[in-house]
């Protein structure tokens, strides 16, 4: 086998980068590579809010999504995927209320024997849509605003003197009849006020709904993008261990020929920190002739200096003597005066 350092570095690196963005790039399109399981249709008399994107649940638990949602005459068509789930000819299927914000998913509950035909749509007699609060309140305001209150006493009063012959537990029973008709008369004006106020809340909730609606799908957006990063960063963090792994089992492979280079490397440092030591020693032992040689050309155009043994050996010679003291090398002070001698 050839060694690795022998080889062209430049194409190496090349391969390498092209095996981490191909790793990269299947890892983020994983999904649309393996595709997203089978594919299925059902009709709602409406959607209820669910939106393309939206999950799949059966028995709890997400086994695909959404594709698309569309009308289909005076029906809407839901198009889906299951993955992983067997679909019985009987499978039913439900628009469910995911979170308080109004978030649906499409809930499939398999039914019957055999396999569901993916060509076959699922009809409105097995599917169902969840049950809008706003839509019954506004209902409801509606139903009651066209209710005669005063109507209604008249009529319980007629009724009450009508079967007034009867039992004394029938006639109990009609006063009290009455009296809540009366009740319910005198607080007609609270009532209408309380209807309308209701109703005012759910226009409000339905002029928001689009909003709100929008707002769910961002958030669902976001989050989908947040997954997909992760899944792609944690692919990358894959690829980046094998490859470590890889290049540990390289130099392991070719630890025979790395070793005596690194030992030669080893002894070449070894040698430069000598050379370096030497070197420091040698500009500290030249601090003090720097210094005397300072001193002795400090003085502007003239040399301080102190010549010995260039006079003769001391002479006694009773009252004659000459050049009493000895021949001595002077230490040089900190800071010299400037002085006589060339």
């Amino acid at each position: 086998m050839k060694p690795l350092r022998e080889r062209n570095q430049a194409t190496i690196g090349v391969i390498t980068l092209v095996v981490l963005c191909l790793a990269a790039t299947g890892a983020f399109f994983s999904k649309e590579l393996l595709g997203n399981g089978e594919s299925y249709s059902a009709h709602f008399t409406e959607s209820a809010g669910l939106t393309s994107g939206n999950e799949v649940h059966a028995a709890g638990v997400k086994v695909g999504e959404v594709t698309d949602v569309s009308l289909d005459g005076n029906r809407v068509l839901v198009d889906f995927t299951v993955d992983g789930v067997r679909l019985g000819r009987q499978t039913t299927a439900s628009i469910r209320i995911k979170t308080l914000l109004g978030e649906k998913y499409l809930q499939v509950t398999p039914r019957g024997s055999g396999e569901l035909d993916p060509a076959k749509t699922i009809p409105t007699s097995k599917t169902t849509a969840p049950f809008d609060i706003p839509e019954a309140v506004t209902e409801l305001t509606r139903t009651a605003g066209r209710i005669d209150t005063d109507r209604l006493a008249k009529s319980f009063r007629v009724m009450s003197k009508t079967l007034e012959g009867g039992t004394p537990e029938m006639g109990k029973a009609l006063k009290g009849l009455s009296r809540l008709s009366k009740t319910v008369a005198s607080r007609d004006e609270k009532l209408a006020k309380l209807l309308d106020n209701a109703g005012g809340v759910s226009k409000i909730a339905k002029e928001r709904n689009e909003e709100v609606r929008t707002l769910i799908a961002d958030g669902n957006l976001l989050l989908t993008e947040l997954q997909r990063r992760k899944d792609a960063i944690d692919s990358l963090l894959r690829g980046t261990r094998e490859l470590s792994t890889q290049v540990r089992g390289m130099i392991a492979e070719n630890s025979k020929q790395l070793r005596p280079a690194l030992q030669e490397l080893d002894k070449l440092t070894g040698m430069l920190q000598r050379n370096q030591d030497t070197l420091r020693d040698s500009i500290k032992a030249l601090a003090p002739y720097i210094r005397g040689f300072t001193n002795t050309t400090g003085s502007g155009q003239w040399y301080d200096g102190y010549l010995c043994g260039w006079v003769p050996p001391p002479i006694s010679a009773g009252p004659v003597q000459t050049a009493p003291k000895k021949c001595e090398v002077p230490v040089p002070e900190e800071h010299n005066s400037p002085g006589g001698g060339s």
